[in-house]
């Protein structure tokens, strides 16, 4: 029985009572779940819903409720889009207008799904037979069979003509080259062949990854990088106008998106602040403001400066709130020295330290080894940097922390 044969299985009566029956199943438990259930059902079923068992609860973390009805590949758990950043995505869309779209490179259907909530009628391309059987699975399973007609096809031989807007999510992990893609030309489609199918259509948008070089983007597309509870997940390039007055994608522009909240900052193109003391306050961008360099805007936003030429750290003289960055107020700013840092932290108590670092060769853990910090409750917030070329450490509290 090959993959698509074992995943037609699950969807039969016989495979959906299999995994009706492993829904809250423990994983812990699993050889004595395998040994019982193959008294009743063929091995092959068997393992191939308890596959599916794992799958859905891997993907919870992107996916929520929904992952207990959605049907997965190892693939398409790992590469698919989170939820929330999906849905971000397909809200921008149809803000631009756009009411049908085909998903090139669908995967499982992540992105197919958000946009068919958003409502907009999906045409979700895949090359992979298996990928495709799961898009629709999961459109009947939530009930967007409707919306999503699903292609199995080389997408670069689908005719996009006659649709508002593309959507490509090319592949960024490779077997043969041993994991993730870093060069946007060995993606699968290459982004070089994303970029002019883009330009074709009247709105689309390529779905990259975060640590693409500026100079691989195209100038006349706006780049989006995203965030999620501050962790970066993605780079979106944009193309096309928007319709009925709503504000298109700016050519040329660099954008950071923090979600859940959704603050969105548009670069102005300011030249690096300069550099200068560490005052009372310390501001650590969040990360997709980094990478889409934006921390010169961040810096004008708060009266603020760097605390070295080379390190994405900012700081102030006064707090100014900002949800692009995480403010703390600093009490020590030191040569690195462990012993002092150790007798300082004696001193004071503190049996709770965070320890971060931009532009220090120092591991946080081997430095938490060596502080063999006691049992009090004080805590502290230690940063790990450069601060006019020199190695520091910064002491302090999150500003929300402060009396």
């Amino acid at each position: 029985m090959n993959d698509l044969d074992t995943f037609s299985a699950l969807l039969a009566p016989e495979g959906q009572s299999l995994l009706a029956e492993l829904r809250d199943h423990d994983p812990a438990d699993e050889l004595a779940a395998a040994t019982r259930l193959r008294r009743d059902h063929p091995a092959p079923l068997v393992s191939a819903a308890l596959g599916q068992a794992r799958l859905r609860q891997r993907a919870v973390a992107k996916f929520g409720a929904d992952a207990r009805l959605m049907y997965f590949t190892p693939n398409g758990v790992e590469q698919s889009t989170r939820a929330t950043v999906a849905a971000h995505r397909a809200a921008r869309l149809a803000a631009l207008g756009v009411r049908t779209l085909a998903d090139l490179c669908c995967g499982i259907g992540g992105d197919a799904i958000a946009l068919a909530r958003a409502g907009i009628r999906v045409l979700a391309v895949d090359r992979d037979p298996l990928a495709c059987a799961a898009v629709r699975a999961n459109a009947e399973a939530l009930g967007l069979a409707e919306l999503i007609e699903v292609r199995c096809a080389d997408v670069t031989e689908v005719d996009t003509a006659g649709y508002d807007a593309v959507f490509v999510d090319p592949a960024r992990r490779s077997k043969a080259r041993g994991g993730r893609i870093f060069d946007p030309e060995a993606y699968a489609p290459p982004l070089s062949w994303a970029v002019e199918a883009a330009r074709k259509a009247p709105v689309a948008a390529l779905k990259i990854a975060p640590g693409v070089p500026h100079d691989a983007l195209p100038e006349d597309a706006e780049t989006e990088w995203i965030s999620d509870g501050g962790d970066v997940k993605e780079a979106v390039v944009w193309f096309g106008t928007a319709v009925d007055g709503a504000p298109g994608p700016t050519p040329g522009g660099r954008r950071a998106t923090l979600l859940p909240a959704g603050d969105s900052l548009l670069g102005a193109g300011l030249p690096d602040p300069a550099p200068g003391p560490v005052g009372d306050w310390l501001y650590e961008p969040d990360g997709a403001v980094i990478r889409a360099h934006l921390v010169a805007d961040v810096a004008r936003q708060i009266g603020g400066r760097l605390i070295d030429p080379t390190i994405a750290y900012l700081t102030a003289d006064r707090l100014v709130g900002t949800p692009y960055a995480t403010a703390y107020a600093i009490t020590d700013v030191l040569p690195f020295h462990v012993k002092k840092l150790k007798a300082l932290l004696r001193e004071r108590e503190v049996g709770i330290a965070v320890i971060k670092k931009r532009g220090s060769a120092v591991e946080p853990e081997e430095l938490r080894k060596k502080l063999k910090l006691g049992g009090g409750r004080k805590s502290c917030t230690i940063f790990l940097t450069r601060v006019a070329g020199a190695p520091s450490m910064l002491l302090g509290h999150p500003a929300a922390d402060a009396p």
